[in-house]
């Protein structure tokens, strides 16, 4: 019996945890009465036990004789709470659990705002096949404002409390003579919630005249080889979107395309090797700075078809290498795509593609918040009193 501790009007009239009563063998004998607070009778001759009351905590009676009585289950618990006495003006208990109900309970924290770019995709490796390979797309771009609109997400109300920043590294351009596979992803970046998908890699042309599809990513890798494919952008699909499509390469396979960015897709070759897609510009520190372009494809010389590379798209991409040259790295904290390899006639030692630039992530709050980083990250003021914290690198955020 509890009402001497939490008074009258409980469940069960605040008596819990009787056992459950014993069974009478034969049928003109009493069978054991469960005890107070839930417990369940025992059973009669060959009859069944009574269960113990629900939410009391109480013990089933005991099964009778055979052939076939049952035992009665055990009442489930309960748990009672009570308020001691508090202080002038503090809120109930019950006033907390009502309101946070409703959704109107205070939440202690900031709407803050953020860029998270992903590391973008290396360029396609020559592999020996004497046509150019496919720029990597950039990382995938995610904003809540400070950009272009159609690209702004909603800002992230965050507590105050420590978090873990990653900002993705770009993807590495796979080295080797005979390079069968894509340039190398980038790495996702993530801040909370959001989370930027990494670069995808860009295609290359392999030794026996066939193709590789650029990767699929925030942005897509551009194709190489005789009708190949870029890579999707979008991937895994968010919305606003992150990133386009890598641009396709021709029938005869001699020109590649260019990765995706931010704002467009990399185009498709028609005669050339083309350029990555353009980034998205945005100004949460204050400048307006450019991020995730795709990397160009590679051009071509000494061969039938010849083509300049394709020029990295605004935001970082790496322009592709002009033919035997290798592809420009993507510009590091950019997310940019690097760009794809020229071709190597006559064969000889692979040209490599272009690394991808590695990510970074920006968030900005209001004047009453304060930011605390550890290495990989800085602070500072907007001229408009906001709170800044940039990270080139992958640490930790502190919000108070």
């Amino acid at each position: 019996d509890i009402t001497p501790t939490f008074g009258p009007g409980l469940p069960n009239s605040g008596v819990y945890a009787g056992g459950g009563g014993g069974a009478a063998g034969g049928p003109s004998t009493s069978a054991g009465s469960g005890g107070t607070g839930g417990g369940g009778a025992g059973a009669i001759n060959t009859g069944n036990g009574t269960p113990g009351d629900a939410n009391t905590g109480g013990g089933g009676g005991s099964a009778g004789n055979p052939p076939a009585p049952s035992a009665g289950s055990g009442g489930p618990g309960i748990v009672i709470t009570k308020e001691l006495n508090k202080a002038s003006g503090v809120w109930s208990m019950q006033s907390q659990f009502s309101l946070q109900s409703q959704g109107t309970w205070p939440n202690f924290g900031y709407n803050i705002d953020y860029l998270v770019v992903a590391g973008g995709g290396a360029g396609g490796t020559e592999g020996g096949s004497s046509q150019s390979k496919g720029g990597g797309g950039a990382g995938g771009y995610r904003a809540s404002g400070y950009g272009p609109s159609p690209l702004q997400g909603n800002s992230l109300f965050t507590p105050k409390g420590e978090y873990t920043i990653t900002v993705g590294a770009g993807g590495t351009a796979i080295p080797g003579f005979a390079c069968t596979s894509t340039g190398g992803n980038g790495n996702d970046s993530i801040f909370g919630t959001i989370t930027s998908t990494a670069g995808g890699g860009g295609g290359v042309a392999t030794p026996a005249g066939a193709g590789v599809d650029g990767a699929a990513g925030g942005s897509g890798g551009g194709g190489a080889g005789a009708n190949k494919s870029g890579g999707a952008g979008n991937t895994p699909p968010v919305d606003p979107s992150q990133g386009n499509p890598g641009g396709n390469s021709e029938p005869a396979g001699w020109f590649s395309g260019g990765g995706g960015g931010a704002t467009a897709a990399g185009a498709n070759t028609s005669g050339s090797s083309t350029a990555g897609g353009a980034g998205a510009p945005n100004t949460i520190l204050g400048p307006d700075t450019s991020y995730a372009g795709g990397g160009g494809g590679g051009g071509v010389t000494n061969r039938p078809a010849t083509s300049p590379p394709g020029a990295g798209g605004a935001g970082g991409g790496g322009a592709g290498g002009a033919g035997q040259n290798v592809g420009v790295a993507g510009t590091a904290n950019t997310g940019g795509g690097g760009g794809g390899a020229g071709n190597k006639y006559p064969p000889g030692p692979a040209v490599v593609g272009g690394n991808g630039g590695s990510g970074i992530v920006i968030v900005r709050g209001p004047s009453a918040v304060t930011f605390a980083v550890t290495p990989g990250g800085s602070t500072s003021t907007h001229p408009g009193g906001d709170k800044l914290a940039t990270f080139t690198a992958s640490g930790t955020l502190t919000v108070s």
